[in-house]
């Protein structure tokens, strides 16, 4: 099929974006390693860090801390924050801004149980004033692109919801990222894509779609139904590390080359950054979960998957993998 007609890109505060592709921030795999293996293979125009506590940011070390080692190539970047109270945001600004942060996103879409006895995430979308109170704190805090990642509420409400997502605009969020499902629902519900349009014609900044998003016909798919000016792949992503070059090729036209790795390459790629990057403790369990995912790229995937999981160090996961590999069908 033809390209979509798109301008490919889109400029926050004078960050260029393109492809207006980005990786979502997910907890134990948007890390520096699941990060360069995208970027590796093309077609990743964003980046997002995994969930950060902002209380406890300050002290956090890039060294040596999972959730802010980082590539010289891992650019543009945004830090996702998780927080609550005022008194926070400096501290964890100042930080972010020494650690030279592209882009400073909120979280308001994630529904753990844990962010529930704080207050944050989803839940602390139940308070639009807070949130307002927040944002404009941060926005003053910052001259970086601020965004945010948003559920569609607890209920289908679309004046609660566009008055919530106008709020962030006129407090200054410049990026709007709209996850197709409620507070509540879970993976397997399929995302509510037009909703996500409904969001983007009620607002003037530029809105990414998230959910759902495994293969560049849904790519396409969703970003009719949106009308998006981009899309976030989260889950897809892990499972799939090329498709945002897919998705560049096939959806936007643009000319991006391929790796040419095999797929076993590829996991093999992801096991040596884990290990050049990460201390020893940090390596095994995030192996393990990247695993999860992308064993389904294989008919007889969850050999690997539990092969993986029952492993007790980093040496024996990769002696399984590989064995899986020389006997499975590539």
């Amino acid at each position: 099929m033809s390209a979509l007609s798109t301008t490919g890109g889109m400029t926050l505060r004078g960050l260029a974006i393109s492809p207006p592709l980005a990786l979502a921030p997910m907890v134990g795999l948007s890390h520096s390693a699941l990060r360069t293996l995208v970027l590796e293979e093309g077609g990743t125009g964003l980046l997002f860090t995994e969930m950060l506590a902002a209380r406890k940011l300050p002290q956090e070390s890039d060294r040596t801390s999972p959730y802010l080692i980082r590539g010289t190539e891992e650019r543009p970047l945004f830090y996702q924050l998780f927080l609550t109270e005022n008194e926070d945001i400096a501290p964890a600004v100042d930080r972010l801004h020494e650690l030279e942060a592209q882009g400073i996103d909120l979280n308001l879409g994630c529904p753990a149980p844990q962010l529930r006895r704080h207050g944050a995430g989803v839940f602390l979308t139940g308070d639009p004033q807070r949130v307002r109170i927040l944002i404009r704190t941060l926005r003053a805090a910052t001259h970086l692109p601020v965004s945010a990642k948003i559920r569609l509420g607890e209920c289908l409400d679309e004046s609660r919801l566009l008055d919530f997502c106008r709020m962030l605009e006129g407090e200054g969020v410049d990026l709007l990222t709209v996850h197709g499902r409620l507070d509540k629902e879970k993976f397997c519900r399929r995302p509510r894509w037009d909703w996500i349009g409904t969001v983007k014609r009620a607002v003037a900044i530029p809105v990414l779609a998230n959910g759902g998003i495994f293969s560049v016909e849904e790519a396409r798919q969703c970003l009719r139904a949106s009308g998006a000016d981009g899309l976030m792949l989260g889950r897809g992503a892990a499972c799939r590390p090329w498709l945002f070059a897919d998705i560049a090729r096939e959806v936007y036209g643009l000319p991006i080359a391929s790796s040419g790795r095999t797929k076993q390459e590829m996991f093999d790629r992801f096991a040596a950054l884990l290990e050049e990057r990460f201390p020893v403790e940090r390596r095994l369990g995030r192996l393990k979960q990247f695993s999860h995912y992308f064993a389904r790229n294989f008919r007889f995937g969850h050999l690997l998957a539990t092969s993986v999981q029952k492993s007790e160090t980093m040496d024996e996961a990769k002696r399984q993998a590989e064995e899986f590999f020389l006997h499975s069908a590539i």
